[in-house]
């Protein structure tokens, strides 16, 4: 959230992170099924966090030769990561439900909801330690009414940003501050090599030992196969396009422009704070309500903050707006995020490993063209986009929400009982 702010010249922050989100699709359309099946669970995580070490380190001396390469590493990294993660979880929920006598697809959600909860503080912690760090920075001060100008919906797309918010801080707080991530980073690693468990689903290394070498390297693709998996395409990729205009343009247009590069880390505090809260509250309360509702409350939410940004004008006055966005913001990312997840793991439960690598794959689309086109057209045009992309989610995940509904009827009660609900006869079509 940093980067679009912090190395602003010549766009080399957005460079990067479209560089990481372009590894990240090539990375998950090839390795997560291999990686995972060569290295487990377990280890395949332990050994992508450690790509995630090495981008804090290319961030200690950032130009095009040390950004770049480590973006790259990060994102190939990164897909398998997440692909473990996601199957983890997956086996351990249904694992959990089999001996409790609960509905796998309830536990899903919940350990979901968990993952998500903590998953998002690390926004809290890590935008706390930034603001807490940069906030030392000497060359704070007023923004000017001409400097304000340039800031919104409708900012300058010149490289001259204000000369108080836009600032670079001194290069000893930015040591200090990624040496403070990299030794997070490091830790994280040891904890999981010592404390967490590999973990074997029996029916999952069956399937393994009978598939051969190119047909798992090329399961992400063949996934596509599926009707449902293609209409899950937009709603997947908005995700990232939500996320790249939030802390990419939001922060930069809005934040640091009107405010001063400090606040962003509070902004995202805020947005990351109500993020995780809500995780954990809609992976609970999605038995009740229905996945249908929380995705409907998600995209007006989204809808309201994206219509705000086009109308407001920031002003540092208006103190309160730049949060109370975020905050709404957080909302509707939780559902995003959890209920999407959940949905691909209980659509394709089969095919975990390929349908986790595709969620990656069309997430990190979304990320690439958001920041491929950040430094190149003004934030009205891009809010614009994000709303587009929005509406047709919402029209395919309906297409998505038809085709279950039409298949449940044919199915049994009982057999919907043993199985914890329709979706786990349809992985089968």
């Amino acid at each position: 959230s940093l980067q679009s702010s912090l190395n602003a010249e010549e766009g080399l922050g957005v460079a990067s992170l479209s560089v990481l989100y372009a590894a990240l699709t090539l990375s998950s359309m090839f390795l997560p099924p291999i990686i995972i099946k060569k290295l487990g669970c377990k280890w395949t995580i332990a050994v992508s966090m450690c790509c995630y070490v090495a981008y804090s380190l290319g961030n200690f001396y950032a130009s095009w030769y040390t950004l770049i390469p480590t973006s790259m590493i990060l994102g190939l990294g990164g897909a398998p990561l997440w692909s473990a993660k996601c199957t983890y979880l997956t086996i351990a929920g249904t694992l959990y439900a089999e001996k409790a006598g609960k509905s796998a697809k309830d536990i899903i959600n919940q350990y979901f909801g968990i993952f998500f909860l903590v998953f998002q503080t690390s926004g809290v912690w890590g935008n706390l330690i930034s603001s807490l760090i940069l906030s030392q920075s000497s060359n704070q001060g007023e923004v000017s009414e001409e400097d304000l100008e340039c800031c919104g919906a409708y900012d300058c797309l010149t490289d001259t940003t204000n000369s108080t918010g836009s600032e670079r801080p001194s290069d000893s707080l930015i040591y200090t501050l990624l040496g403070v991530y990299t030794a997070s980073g490091v830790l994280a690693v040891l904890l999981v090599i010592i404390f967490l468990d590999q973990i074997k689903s029996d029916q999952a290394e069956t399937e393994k030992e009978k598939t051969p070498f190119w047909s798992t390297f090329l399961a992400t693709l063949r996934h596509l196969k599926d009707k449902r998996q293609c209409l899950l395409i937009p709603l997947t990729m908005y995700s990232g396009f939500e996320q790249a205009f939030l802390s990419g343009d939001f922060s930069k247009s809005f934040v640091t422009c009107a405010l001063g590069i400090q606040y962003v880390g509070y902004m995202m505090i805020c947005f990351a704070g109500i993020n995780s809260l809500c995780s954990l509250l809609f992976g609970k309360i999605s038995q009740f309500t229905g996945r249908k509702l929380l995705f409907a409350l998600a995209a007006v939410l989204n809808t309201s903050c994206l219509i705000t940004v086009l109308l407001w004008k920031p002003d540092p006055k208006q103190l309160a707006v730049f949060f109370v966005i975020p905050g709404l913001w957080g909302v509707s990312d939780a559902v995003w995020q959890t209920q999407t997840n959940a949905l691909y793991g209980i659509l394709f439960e089969k095919n975990k490993e390929a349908a986790f690598a595709n969620y990656r794959l069309w997430e990190s689309v979304g990320f690439v063209i958001a920041f491929a086109y950040s430094t190149k057209l003004q934030v009205y045009i891009k809010a614009s986009i994000v709303l587009s992309v929005l509406a047709l989610s919402m029209l395919t995940y309906g297409a998505v929400e038809y085709l279950e509904a039409k298949s449940s009827p044919g199915i049994p009660a009982a057999t919907k009982k043993e199985n914890g609900g329709p979706h786990s006869q349809e992985t089968h079509m």
